[in-house]
């Protein structure tokens, strides 16, 4: 079979991507697939596993993002897209899951990996992601949402429209005390893998923690956080796997914590008891169908010490790294990598 990866692109979350797209190459060649890497931030050439396998490092902090949204639509019309039964979405953050490049895959008639345009859409605004939750009764943490578009013309915004109930940025400390006062949880609106996100413990830190956020996004999230511990539960065809607990040395689960071998433990399945496994396996599913997913996703949680479960976020391209969640979740349950990464392809293509 003939499959396209697409791998990198411009977002805050390329050098993760460019991890997950290699292993995913590697894992269908070795499934005898014949696969091509391809990376919008550059256009519609190929690129090679060689020049793949040195790119794909991760640092301490993410990469700047960069503006080069033409390439994106070259890619997608090239040669290596056009010519694949499938296409493996591998694209963390901005245009690759927001829903941007799966509008333009579905133009261009191709089949791809993961979830569609509206549940892409929805996942990756938090804002209405937690909306879809609220309805869909899967408890999340209560939330304001500081604008930086208050004074823009519309026809200069992006991302999330703003709404009447938006505060302004000097009005962040108001919604903290409206949210039950501090800590809370600040972080952009639209990006993934905590990047630009602050766990903000007072006062003092709250205008640089918003400062952080907005450089990432228009739309800057502040959150009630919830004690306790990390959880997550992979989401495949339509069944939980494993639930997965997170302990960060550090004690926040950040993008450092994330992508830095030592910084954090996993445990799967988690040590908790049966009845708080199947309300998160519940819950996630429940939380997938909400936003119309399909093929694969990963619904991240908090658990309090009481032991009630808040979802933060569904990721609807959940990172395939040697670290990432979704493959030890997979691996609990009996599914090697190369089989995940097989399954997900041939899911794509029903």
């Amino acid at each position: 079979m003939k499959i396209a990866v697409l791998l990198g692109g411009t977002s805050a979350e390329r050098e993760i991507s460019l991890v997950t797209g290699r292993a995913v190459g590697r894992a269908l060649a070795e499934r005898a697939h014949d696969v091509l890497l391809v990376d919008p931030a550059v256009g519609d050439a190929p690129i090679g596993v060689r020049e793949a396998e040195a790119a794909a490092e991760i640092g301490a902090a993410p990469p700047p993002i960069r503006e080069e949204a033409g390439n994106a639509v070259r890619a997608i019309a090239g040669e290596a897209v056009r010519a694949a039964d499938v296409v493996f979405v591998a694209l963390h953050g901005g245009t690759g899951e927001d829903g941007t490049v799966q509008g333009l895959l579905e133009l261009a008639g191709k089949r791809y990996t993961g979830s569609g345009v509206l549940a892409s859409a929805l996942a990756m605004d938090k804002r209405a992601s937690k909306l879809v939750l609220r309805q869909a009764y899967v408890p999340t943490p209560a939330w304001h949402v500081v604008s930086f578009e208050q004074d823009l013309d519309p026809a200069a915004r992006g991302g999330s429209p703003s709404l009447p109930t938006d505060l302004a940025p000097d009005q962040a400390a108001e919604a903290a005390e409206r949210l039950g006062g501090y800590p809370v949880v600040v972080k952009p609106n639209d990006q993934g893998s905590t990047v630009g996100l602050t766990v903000v413990r007072d006062e003092e830190g709250l205008g640089p923690a918003v400062e952080l956020s907005g450089r990432y996004s228009r739309h800057v999230l502040i959150e009630t956080y919830v004690p306790g511990r990390e959880m997550t539960v992979a989401v495949l065809g339509g069944e939980a796997l494993p639930v997965v607990e997170i302990t960060p040395r550090g004690g926040l689960y950040d993008y450092e914590s994330k992508y830095t071998k030592g910084m954090s433990e996993y445990h799967c399945p988690a040590g908790i008891a049966t009845d708080l496994a199947d309300m998160l396996a519940k819950t996630a599913l429940c939380a997938f169908s909400a936003m119309g997913c399909r093929g694969y996703a990963r619904v991240d949680y908090r658990v309090s010490p009481s032991g009630r479960p808040f979802c933060l976020e569904v990721n609807t391209v959940p990172g395939m790294t040697e670290m990432s969640l979704v493959p030890m979740a997979a691996a609990a349950a009996g599914i090697g990598f190369a089989d995940l990464v097989d399954r997900i392809v041939r899911m794509a293509l029903k």
